[in-house]
């Protein structure tokens, strides 16, 4: 990731943590100038330092779900929460969020008339290994089939989506891959498509009984088709820049 020099004095913390997951090339005036690269566990301490009363916590940090919602609740930050490990969530680049365009504008045509609505982050979905093991995500999109009877008294879906959408970056490659992958699946998400900008690839897992039924990878002149619901289909071509 390249930062120019303004941006990062007036974001420092925001650059440290990110730098947990990538390097930062520092520019000035469009010349590279530095580099602010991880030294491993010395990066959580110094981002833990930055403010005194807020922790905060880079790349995968170990938290208990109170440390997290007290994070959740004073800053201004994205963050997720996955088996025990809190998730800075990075503002997305151009490629990403022209494959969510895309997306969601093909979903929401598709379902339309149907009980089915698709949802962008930033929208918070509570998923539960277990009744105590609770785990906070922020899909990309996420096809909610039962809105209606899983709104709390504050407006907040407390079901399992019945589809989510993750659309790979660089920081979220290997939680997208591994980690949201076996959460989805053993909690219930019934579909789950893994969009690569980079290979211009969509992959489409059916999930059933806390397993991998099925999965197909479709890519450039192919149509990507939902397992879950006939009409669900896109060019894969359309979805890349």
């Amino acid at each position: 990731m390249k930062v120019n020099s303004t941006e990062l004095q007036n974001n420092f913390g925001k650059y440290l943590m990110l730098a947990a997951q990538e390097d930062i090339i520092i520019t000035r005036n469009g010349t590279e100038i530095a580099k602010l690269t991880a030294l491993g566990d010395q990066l959580g301490s110094a981002v833990n330092q930055i403010h005194e009363n807020v922790p905060l916590y880079g790349y995968g940090k170990k938290a208990t779900y109170e440390e997290f919602l007290q994070l959740w609740q004073e800053s201004d930050e994205r963050y997720e929460y996955i088996d025990g490990e809190i998730y800075f969530l990075a503002a997305p680049r151009t490629a990403h969020q022209y494959a969510v365009t895309q997306l969601i504008t093909v979903f929401s045509n598709l379902l339309q008339g149907t009980s089915c609505i698709p949802m962008v982050a930033p929208y918070d979905i509570e998923l539960r290994r277990t009744p105590e093991q609770i785990n906070i995500v922020q899909p990309d999109i996420m096809v909610i089939c039962d809105l209606e009877e899983h709104l709390d008294d504050n407006d907040y879906y407390k079901g399992v989506p019945t589809l989510i959408v993750e659309v790979l970056s660089k920081g979220t490659r290997r939680k997208d891959l591994i980690k949201k992958l076996d959460l989805y699946m053993s909690c219930g998400v019934k579909e789950y498509w893994i969009v690569n900008p980079d290979n211009k690839e969509v992959t489409v897992y059916l999930f059933a009984e806390q397993n991998i039924q099925e999965f197909t990878t479709f890519k450039q002149n192919e149509i990507a088709q939902s397992y879950l619901f006939e009409k669900l289909k896109i060019e894969v071509q359309r979805i890349f820049r």
